[in-house]
């Protein structure tokens, strides 16, 4: 009985020529840009990352798969040593993004053709740290807002110009009320109203920002905490002050007082908003030590949501956060929060034992 000829499985391959790599290199990349926007990421972050490997790649003079541990040290050690935080932490992302791809879609035929096991360079001993934690945002109490929106409108009764004092105002109250960015209520249509959904109306916030680059995240805001008031005020007794036609496909639910080539009201500008609640803050709120900012209104939004009662997964939902840890951050408490939960717990127990002692 004759032996049978068994055969290696593994297939010999001629070693690639130069030119086999360059267009594998390539397609490769090429493939990376089309998985990226196929995972919905914008047109700007992916340029982004791709100027990133081009910048490594023209260092390296070879494919970056190639690279390895010891190249990325002497690459964000020396050559980007004195480089923008910034720019070290967007780099190494990219890097680790691509890595990530190569792993999943070529590291068997990046393998056949170069012998090559595809590693990332970027790993826990040189991967560039992030950012300190940002600056607390304190935002002003319950009191000092009151005491901001009831001088604010107050004013609204004798200003010169009272369509855009009053567009302004409602812009800060929505701030402080549902959490709105303020980039994000500016670019609000008036048909972002739906006044019929859910118990009190929502907005549709078509602009919201989104996560790592991912382009805008659309979500619908709840007309809860005195917001729905606020809208239909002005909505009734100031949008038609600005003279735009309300059936108008795309109108501004926050127009501007400056006019469109065609006649129709542009959209107001973040800067217009920004500039009116921080003089309002510095004329009624003297006392307060720190700017008030619409971001820091978002932070009060977030924390009265939360000393009401709401909880931190609703939030998150309100405010259109990627993470729940990021909604944690916005909110904070009184100086007495401990204590008073401490309290209230001694009291739920002893409400528990009066009623075993009956």
């Amino acid at each position: 009985m004759a032996l049978a000829v068994v055969k290696d499985l593994r297939v010999a391959r001629a070693p690639a020529t130069a030119e086999d790599l360059e267009a594998l290199e390539t397609d490769v990349l090429a493939g990376f840009v089309l998985a990226r926007a196929a995972a919905g990421l914008s047109d700007g972050t992916i340029s982004s990352d791709v100027m990133h490997l081009e910048q490594v790649r023209a260092w390296f003079g070879r494919p970056l798969w190639e690279m390895e541990p010891a190249d990325a040290d002497v690459y964000f050690g020396k050559v980007l040593r004195g480089a923008a935080r910034g720019t070290r932490l967007s780099r190494a992302q990219a890097i680790k993004t691509y890595f990530l791809f190569l792993d999943l879609r070529h590291k068997i035929e990046i393998h056949q053709m170069t012998g090559r096991v595809v590693e990332c360079p970027i790993d826990e001993m040189n991967r560039p740290r992030g950012r300190q934690e940002a600056r607390l945002r304190i935002p002003p109490t319950a009191d000092h807002v009151r005491r901001l929106f009831a001088g604010w409108r107050e004013e609204l009764t004798s200003c010169r110009k009272f369509a855009p004092a009053a567009r302004n105002y409602t812009a800060a109250r929505l701030m402080s009320e549902v959490g709105l960015r303020v980039n994000e209520a500016c670019k609000l249509d008036l048909s972002d109203i739906k006044w019929n959904l859910g118990h009190f109306g929502k907005l549709h916030v078509r602009h919201g920002k989104g996560a790592r680059g991912s382009g805008p995240r659309e979500r619908m805001v709840p007309l809860i905490n005195n917001a729905e008031a606020t809208l239909r005020w002005f909505i009734e007794d100031v949008w038609g002050q600005f003279g735009d036609d309300h059936a108008r496909p795309g109108v501004p639910l926050l127009p501007s007082e400056r006019k469109n080539t065609d006649g129709s009201a542009a959209r107001v500008g973040d800067e217009t908003l920004r500039a009116a609640l921080a003089v309002t803050a510095e004329r009624y709120l003297p006392d307060w030590p720190d700017p008030v900012t619409p971001h820091v209104l978002r932070h009060f939004c977030a924390s009265q949501l939360y000393l009401g009662g709401m909880d931190l997964l609703a939030i998150q939902a309100v405010l259109g956060h990627a993470w729940l840890a990021t909604t944690m951050k916005y909110v904070h408490v009184p100086g007495t929060h401990i204590e008073d939960a401490w309290i209230a717990g001694q009291q739920r127990a002893a409400a528990r034992l009066k009623g075993l002692t009956r």
